[in-house]
């Protein structure tokens, strides 16, 4: 091992450790961020490993200490199940009855669930299609705690059913419950479910809620039914507010960080940066180029890469200091694709059921490889660790494997 410091060996040990977990909605630090050893030349076709039949829903799994946490629907029930990554076998599962009757709007969306599984300090937090949010063991799959949240609103889940996935953060779970134009962001505790503040000032969107330092200030930022917001995580109180409404109530893009800024989109709105170091988020610049529907983007350095719905779906780069497009891909890639980022390439999965790598580049857009990996469509985001994929579709979760 000559020439090869201490250093870099913890370094690398870091990077394979931090390539094995994906504790929360996007990432651990909800940013879309992977160690990934990208190959020096892509083959032609994965290796296809394991495949289980978990359940329905959009729901990404989480991954942490080679175990694998899955949020689903089977039948009448949704299940939490706990597998072992290396052979996709069942370690424990729970089940409890969901009557839902979808939106007739969105019946090719399935009964859910949709919002992302949130692994912390030992525990798993789910919240269901309609807002039914269960504490358990990790270990084991013991129940800590359940809420309905029932005996608070009449509606617990917005028209197109529960889609923002819980922060949790320091023993404290994040979360917006209630449904059409009533609801509450809460501070749950995480031993126990009690409510630690909350803020009422709107019913959910589906977008789900991020924590960054913004001007020295820690703010928990999400968009509501009709707004946009940063509120303090100690107590809720409320740091700035914007007015940001979509058509047909679809705020379901979440907002993300450059620098002072946070950049929104949202259905047919285009996309725009706010400087929200004050108590008032001013607008720093706006596109009508891009605009995104359901798939949130990623900063990465001084440019922001994404999915728009324009022409029927197209990835994309932009400026993050200015908003002017740096470059955009063809269209028709799908309704929709999740994104992460993973170092000098962007691996993201699509509606179409693909696979697709290109490059981090402000020159243009070049793909580098392209996968059908399932035989539905594709709205969880890929969990990669080291050169294992796993991939979550309509149905199933399946291991696949680069050489």
């Amino acid at each position: 091992m000559r020439g090869f410091g201490i250093g870099a060996l913890i370094a690398l040990v870091s990077a394979s450790a931090g390539a094995q977990q994906w504790t929360s909605w996007r990432g651990e630090n909800r940013d879309a961020k992977v160690t990934f050893a990208v190959p020096s030349s892509w083959p032609k076709a994965l290796e296809k490993g394991w495949s289980v039949e978990v359940g329905t829903g959009h729901a990404t799994p989480a991954l942490l200490d080679g175990k694998l946490y899955v949020h689903a629907r089977q039948g009448d029930d949704e299940v939490a199940l706990c597998l072992d990554a290396a052979t996709g076998k069942t370690l424990w599962r729970d089940a409890y009855p969901v009557s839902y009757t979808m939106d007739p709007t969105a019946t090719e969306h399935g009964k859910g669930p949709k919002s992302s599984v949130a692994l912390s300090d030992g525990k798993m937090v789910t919240f269901g299609i309609t807002g039914v949010m269960t504490c358990y063991e990790t270990k084991d799959g013991t129940k800590v705690w359940r809420r309905d949240f029932l005996e608070e609103f009449k509606a617990t889940c917005p028209q197109y059913g529960v889609a923002m996935s819980p922060l949790v953060e320091k023993g404290v779970v994040y979360a917006h419950i209630g449904g059409d134009k009533k609801g509450a962001i809460v501070a749950l505790d995480l031993a126990t479910g009690k409510a630690k503040w909350r803020w009422d000032g709107d019913g959910p969107g589906y977008s789900s809620p991020i924590i960054r330092t913004i001007g020295g200030r820690r703010q928990l930022i999400t968009q509501t039914q009709f707004y946009a917001v940063g509120l303090a995580p100690e107590d809720g109180s409320v740091l700035w507010q914007l007015e940001y409404k979509t058509n047909y109530d679809q705020n379901s893009v979440s907002p993300v960080v450059y620098g002072n800024t946070v950049v929104m989109s949202g259905f047919q709105l285009g996309t725009t940066a706010h400087d929200v170091t004050g108590d008032e988020a001013k607008l720093v610049w706006d596109t009508s180029k891009v605009s995104m529907y359901m798939s949130t983007p990623i900063v990465k350095g001084d440019l922001v890469y994404g999915f728009s719905q324009k022409r029927r779906g197209q990835f994309f780069c932009l400026d993050a200091k200015t908003g002017d497009v740096v470059w955009r891909g063809d269209g028709r890639q799908g309704e929709n694709a999740a994104l992460v980022d993973a170092g000098d390439v962007f691996l993201a999965v699509t509606t179409e059921s693909e696979l697709v790598a290109f490059k981090a580049t402000d020159e243009d857009y070049a793909e580098l490889a392209r996968y059908e990996v399932a035989e539905t469509p594709i709205w969880a985001h890929p969990v990669v660790a080291g050169k294992r994929i796993f991939i979550k579709d309509e149905n199933h979760l399946t291991e696949w494997k680069l050489p």
